[in-house]
């Protein structure tokens, strides 16, 4: 089952699945169907889909192992830049649809809202990881030091949650907060429950790198 990941045609597919909710924001707003403000709509789908890879880049390694499969771990650097490029498209819509691209009300609203602080922080880290995503990156840190950096994701995902529920206390709707909350707090309670055990496992080695 491990090999039938590598089909040629995998690649294609999870890049043209990772690319729809793209088009379809593009579609949308080419046809005039995102709603009486299409403005919002961009901004708050694009943090949704955001939230959503961020999701499923966490779920791959618990996947991986929990079903026998190594290599799933081959996309997780796609769904980790997936999750970045989505990011961007956020702050970008933020940026232009809601600021107008005016840097000093970007960074007086940065600067008054803890929301949007906690977000951008977000994507800063987002973007370090985004950076140092490939082969040449490893090389050059090194894999411990590689692993340490990269374990930012979880301080992405807790900031991730806190700007989406700061967002939605205006509105006092924590309905779908909730459930990132919990899915992310089940993969992350997962990591840690793995490191421990692993940890504790006589003649234990290093923790197999993964996020």
């Amino acid at each position: 089952m491990g090999r039938a990941l590598l089909h040629p045609a995998a690649w294609p597919v999870l890049l043209g699945l990772c690319l729809l909710p793209f088009a379809w924001l593009v579609f949308g707003a080419a046809t005039d169907r995102l709603g009486a403000n299409p403005a919002e709509a961009l901004i708050r789908s694009t943090g949704d889909w955001t939230l959503r890879f961020l999701c499923i880049t966490l779920a791959v390694t618990p996947l991986r192992v929990l079903a026998g499969l190594p290599t799933l771990a081959r996309f997780r650097r796609t769904l980790g830049v997936t999750t970045f490029a989505y990011g961007l498209l956020h702050l970008l819509a933020y940026g232009w649809l809601d600021m107008g691209f005016d840097v000093a009300d970007i960074a007086r609203d940065i600067a008054k809202r803890p929301f949007i602080l906690v977000g951008f922080l977000a994507f800063v880290l987002l973007l370090l990881l985004a950076a140092t995503s490939f082969n040449r990156a490893i090389r050059a840190l090194g894999a411990a030091r590689w692993q340490a950096l990269h374990r930012a994701v979880y301080v992405i995902a807790g900031l991730a949650v806190l700007h989406f529920f700061w967002m939605r206390a205006g509105k006092n709707d924590f309905a779908e907060v909730a459930v990132y909350a919990a899915v992310l707090g089940v993969l992350l309670a997962w990591r840690l429950w793995r490191r421990v055990r692993t940890a504790a496992s006589p003649g234990a080695g290093p923790v197999a790198r993964g996020r």
